[in-house]
């Protein structure tokens, strides 16, 4: 088989042509610029080469580097463990041991002028993106339950931190995970415990705590990663990094920016004697709100049962019962008055119409006749000459009754 034949189950290639193929494609490959932070350097006097590991500050990525001996021993300053270089490098495959490294024929090192340009490149980015918004910062629990401490190992920030907190509320719970705090282990380490502690149900408040230190020492709290990393946290985080001058990214990502560790450890728990005062304070407040509250009720009662509504509740009642009985008396004879009236001037017409009337007439023994006159109307006889032959005659008697008798019958 020949190395040109595609490789198959049945006609692989072995590892050797793999590794040429490979070494080939890398070799073809040109030299590149390269940054990142340096984790590792090995160079003894006595060798050609010096070796060195170069890592992505953003990410746990590694590469191997190797260079001539006197590029390292001819920087200034000094090439050491956490720096931030830029090398100047071809890829290159080792043949025998399969390996990937980087030929390096320049190294420089990154200045400070360089990295605070590259941290306020990135502080625009992430303010454009919102991540500094103050509508993103989370309240500090007043009094949380479990708070989780990230800082470097027996360092004085987490005395700090554990003296004032304790100091200000014995009784708080703090979980402390150790971490690097500077160089390339910096961020890896405080994503990884910060990621602990978010999951904690225990834990209501974190905080990331370092002493001062140079730009260099403080570049791993002003990394990208690990500000969208405490930007996505759902437990707030407290931000307590260098001095009071010192301003990492994490500062305005955090939910509450401390200047120091010891103004954190102020900061994330009240004070015991404070608050018991507030509470004694407000205790003797309340007593005295209540005591004016009850004295200003005792007035208003002893007003309401002076009035004469309360001191005599059945005395209106009583006037008002004896003006009702007044009022019914003077109605009851306003009535019969009316009624007496009315009765007389009933019994005064009814006389008058009695004397006037027919009836009373016909009961002295007098008789009305009428007689239809030749035109048909109704006349009253008054001589039996006014009576035609044939006519009709009316009688009204003396009960009321009325007859008709002929002409001839009259008597």
């Amino acid at each position: 088989m020949t190395e040109t034949e595609a490789s198959t189950a049945e006609k692989p290639w072995p590892v050797r042509t793999v590794a040429r193929k490979i070494g080939d494609w890398v070799h073809r490959l040109g030299s590149v610029w390269v940054e990142g932070q340096v984790t590792q350097v090995s160079s003894r006097p006595n060798t050609q080469t010096a070796f060195l590991t170069l890592r992505d500050p953003s990410a746990d990525v590694s590469m191997s580097v190797t260079c001539p001996n006197w590029l390292i021993r001819e920087m200034e300053p000094p090439l050491r463990e956490g720096a931030s270089v830029v090398v100047h490098a071809k890829p290159s495959f080792f043949f025998g041991r399969g390996t990937l490294s980087l030929r390096a024929d320049q190294i420089r090192a990154v200045g400070i002028g360089e990295l605070l340009a590259r941290i306020e490149r990135l502080k625009k980015l992430l303010t454009a993106e919102g991540l500094f918004s103050a509508q993103r910062k989370r309240p500090i629990p007043f009094l949380p339950k479990g708070v989780g401490l990230i800082t470097g190992r027996a360092s004085a920030a987490e005395r700090d931190v554990l003296a004032n907190a304790q100091g200000r509320w014995p009784h708080v719970r703090i979980k402390v995970l150790n971490t690097a705090v500077q160089g390339s282990q910096a961020v890896p380490q405080v994503m990884r415990a910060l990621r602990i502690f978010d999951a904690d149900p225990e834990i209501d408040v974190i905080v990331i705590a370092r002493g001062g230190g140079s730009v260099e020492d403080l570049l791993p709290f002003s990394d990208e990663a690990l500000c969208r990393a405490v930007s996505a946290a759902g437990t707030p985080v407290v931000s307590a990094i260098g001095h009071e001058p010192d301003t990492p990214l994490l500062d305005y990502v955090a939910d509450l920016r401390c200047s120091t560790p010891t103004d954190a450890g102020k900061r994330i728990v009240p004070d015991l004697v404070e608050e018991t005062e507030r509470v004694r304070q407000m205790r003797d407040r309340g007593r005295r709100a209540l005591h004016g509250w009850v004295d200003t009720q005792t007035r208003l009662l002893t007003q309401l049962r002076s009035r004469p509504s309360l001191a005599d509740p059945l005395g209106p009642v009583q006037r008002r019962q004896d003006d009702v009985e007044v009022h019914r008396e003077r109605g009851r004879r306003a009535m019969l008055t009316l009624l007496a009236k009315d009765q007389a001037e009933l019994a005064s017409s009814r006389a008058r119409l009695t004397a006037l009337g027919p009836a009373a007439t016909l009961s002295r023994g007098y008789a009305v006749v009428q007689f239809v006159d030749a035109e048909g109307n109704l006349q009253v006889l008054r001589s039996v000459s006014e009576v035609e032959a044939g006519a009709q005659l009316r009688v009204r008697v003396g009960d009321g009754a009325i007859g008709a008798v002929a002409e001839g019958e009259q008597g």
